[in-house]
């Protein structure tokens, strides 16, 4: 990292508030600048991870034509002699004289000079052995190219690798992707009054954020370990100094939770500062999640490292994650900028003024609605537990029932589709 210096007041010059959308665009924009790293790894090590190129087929899918049936491929108009078998596998000969027939399983690849395949459950066979039957009109078998061509291109560069991704490529021939890895996050919990154990008690309350961040960034494709786990640490300059570089040692991303203000213990400003750190974001004009941040710094290896600064209220702090953390952790996985889904209100939502509103709020899928939820409070996470997303009520205006407005949903399982 660079070096520390002593922090200056007169360097450190906070900006105006972002507006809300644009700060989502300019920290994507800065995350997909610093993309991490693209190699190859074998399919059975790409789960979660992101295609770093487009996934094209080695060959038409399928390859040669295969029965969709278990039966008989026949040549001619019958009955047919049968002159051998084919099971999935193995290479037939070809059927060169006219009623002849080879029994085939489903799978199997259809022999050339077959002119029909006949399901096993439509035929009759002879006392002599001729097979009989009529074959359906609409043929029993898949043609090469009808799922794909050979270097067809199926998916995008940017396209987050799940179970069904890994086995596309698999049926396409390759025993390898050249993916992204998942972003290193950690996180730093700052908060003298915090406790780790227990109820609140005695003037201090019990840490919600270090259980839950972790999950949080997990659900956006990170790896957190335990270890990237820290604190409380101590309310002082120098451990938030050495908390933050020994974190932003190995991680890509770190995550902090309280100081963004620029009270007597509100360290973080200072911290940045002696860390040499440029603001990507300071502030964002959004409710609730206010003061939100996000750093760059350059790590000795010359990529971009970045320090997201969550509020310490838990609400406030989720949405940051959603607002900041997750544009940017798309930027850096090369994924395409999230676009918000559109809902229609239920009830009434509130404006808040020149600030965006991001309310809480409960899908009903069925009806296709949104009901804004109760106890959505800063502090609060008792409206969280019980939301599906947040309704983006735009500055100067405020929602009403009926009205479609965008909802930034709450982050999914890796690789699990919302419905």
């Amino acid at each position: 990292m660079s070096t520390e210096t002593a922090p200056t007041a007169d360097r450190v010059t906070a900006p105006p508030p972002a507006g809300w959308e644009e700060a989502r665009s300019r920290v994507y924009a800065v995350g997909l600048a610093a993309a991490l790293p693209a190699a190859a790894r074998p399919l059975v090590d790409t789960d979660g991870s992101t295609l770093a190129e487009p996934l094209t087929t080695r060959t038409d899918l399928p390859a040669f034509p295969t029965s969709s049936v278990d039966g008989w491929a026949v040549r001619g108009s019958g009955p047919w002699r049968v002159v051998g078998r084919v099971l999935a596998g193995s290479t037939p000969t070809p059927l060169t004289e006219d009623d002849t027939t080879v029994e085939i399983a489903t799978g199997a690849m259809v022999p050339e000079g077959a002119t029909a395949v006949l399901r096993v459950e439509e035929s009759a066979a002879s006392t002599t052995g001729l097979i009989s039957g009529t074959p359906r009109e609409t043929p029993e078998w898949r043609n090469p190219g009808e799922e794909a061509y050979a270097d067809e291109e199926l998916l995008p560069a940017g396209t987050p690798v799940d179970p069904a991704v890994i086995g596309l490529a698999a049926a396409c021939g390759h025993d390898t992707l050249r993916v992204r890895r998942a972003p290193r996050a950690a996180l730093l919990v700052f908060g003298d009054e915090l406790l780790t154990v227990g109820p609140p008690a005695a003037g201090r309350i019990r840490d919600a954020l270090g259980p839950a961040v972790p999950s949080w960034l997990r659900r956006y494709g990170c790896q957190v370990r335990p270890s990237d786990v820290v604190g409380p640490v101590a309310d002082t300059l120098p451990a938030h100094v050495a908390a933050l570089r020994s974190a932003l040692g190995h991680a890509d991303l770190v995550c902090t939770t309280g100081g963004t203000m620029n009270g007597p213990v509100d360290h973080l400003h200072p911290t940045l500062e002696a860390l040499g750190a440029d603001y990507v974001v300071n502030t964002v004009a959004v409710r609730p999640g206010f003061p939100m941040l996000l750093a760059r710094l350059t790590g000795p290896d010359g990529r971009a490292r970045f320090v997201a600064g969550l509020p310490g209220n838990p609400q406030s702090a989720i949405v940051a994650l959603v607002s900041l953390v997750a544009p940017l952790l798309a930027g850096l996985q090369g994924r395409s900028m999230p676009v918000l889904p559109q809902v229609t209100l239920a009830e009434a939502v509130p404006g808040r003024g020149d600030h965006t509103h991001l309310a809480l709020v409960r899908l009903d899928r069925s009806a296709g609605v949104a009901f804004p939820v109760r106890h959505v409070g800063s502090a609060m996470l008792r409206g969280l537990a019980g939301a599906d997303g947040f309704a983006v009520i735009r500055p100067g205006t405020s929602g009403e029932p009926g009205d479609r407005v965008p909802i930034v949903p709450l982050p999914l399982f890796p690789g699990e589709r919302a419905s």
